[in-house]
């Protein structure tokens, strides 16, 4: 799964990669999109490590973008925001990050620390890249229509659609509040609208805001996750050994780091979670999306799997860590016996049963 760090210049987008990734803040020029796999922090393993002792652990991971700072001020600086912007319409999540800490050494967009103006500056450049889309899927679909060509009446359909999103586009309204049914959104899956992308707004804070609250209900969905993180504090906390930044953390009575915090966020706002296999090679966490049946995910694991599936041998993390092992969890009748239709649940661990 792909995620795309969008912000404005100095949003400090770069140094929030940093504190996930652990690595120096990527430099490089103004057209430059680096890239990072982030792995997502699993509690779970603190307890299955010790249990399996396995000579390999794999965490689930996200694919990281980080874009260049975005200058709407010009038309040089829009025409190059829009031209990365159309390289990023195949991610899964955009992630918005906006200002709120001061910095004299860094001087603010426009001249003033704003995030909610920023928030909305941002959002209003992601509907009219959308809005250059469908017009020109229309212009391009009006022209077609008349023809007597196979795809006529999809054709018709699609156009329908299109000037739907058009409408929704003009009142600022993401295209994903005009679609309806599963149908339509397969008619325009493949065109790569970002508004149809599920949204994780970052508020980048300094040292002294930590605890500020951020209200951005008349610019947001009340379900779009708001996460604070400072970047410049959790790049600090990455450069640190395990023990130092637990002692450091502790002093600063930080129970989980934002960087954890946001991971984990973007990984439920893309609709995923993890079951798990454990043995003595290896133990790892297997992202899916919820809703997954057993069938679909033994196919994550190896096609093979999934070909020859017969049963899924199930049972929860929480049963593992409250029965001890699991000798005594079958004892208690917790292993269970799944079939292909089985939707796997967070924390499942499975062992598949299968036929080559």
């Amino acid at each position: 799964m792909k995620v795309a760090l969008l912000g404005l210049l100095q949003s400090g987008k770069s140094t929030i990669l940093a504190g996930l990734t652990g690595k120096a803040v990527p430099v490089g020029g103004a057209a430059a999109i680096h890239e990072a796999i982030v792995p997502v922090p699993d509690d779970r393993f603190e307890w299955l490590e010790p249990y399996c002792k396995p000579k390999k652990t794999t965490y689930a991971t996200i694919d990281c973008l980080d874009l260049p700072g975005f200058n709407f001020g010009d038309d040089h600086g829009r025409a190059a925001a829009r031209r990365l912007i159309g390289q990023i319409r195949t991610v899964d999540l955009l992630v918005l990050v906006v200002r709120a800490f001061e910095n004299p050494a860094v001087p603010p967009y426009r001249n003033a620390v704003d995030p909610a103006r920023d928030l909305a500056e941002l959002k209003t450049e992601l509907l009219l890249a959308d809005l250059e889309l469908v017009t020109t899927r229309i212009d391009k679909l009006e022209k077609q229509v008349h023809k007597p060509t196979k795809t006529q009446a999809q054709d018709k359909a699609e156009l329908a659609l299109q000037k739907k999103l058009q409408e929704a586009i003009e009142s600022e309204k993401p295209i994903s509040s005009a679609i309806e049914t599963e149908a339509e959104h397969r008619i325009i899956k493949s065109l790569g609208f970002l508004t149809l992308r599920p949204v994780v707004v970052a508020v980048n804070v300094g040292e002294d805001q930590l605890d500020e609250k951020f209200d951005f209900t008349d610019r947001l969905d009340n379900s779009t996750p708001v996460i604070t993180i400072c970047a410049k504090l959790e790049h600090e906390l990455a450069q640190l050994d395990a023990e130092s930044r637990a002692e450091f953390m502790a002093d600063m009575g930080i129970v989980e780091s934002a960087a954890s915090k946001f991971v984990t966020s973007c990984y439920s706002a893309l609709g995923l979670i993890s079951f798990l296999t454990i043995g003595s090679d290896e133990l790892r966490a297997w992202p899916i999306k919820q809703g997954t049946v057993a069938l679909d995910a033994a196919g994550k694991v190896h096609s093979d799997i999934k070909r020859g599936f017969i049963r899924a041998e199930t049972f929860s993390f929480a049963d593992l860590k409250e029965h001890g092992d699991e000798k005594a969890l079958k004892a208690a009748g917790k292993i269970r016996l799944e079939g292909k239709d089985y939707v796997v649940q967070d924390g499942d661990i499975i062992n598949f049963r299968f036929n080559v």
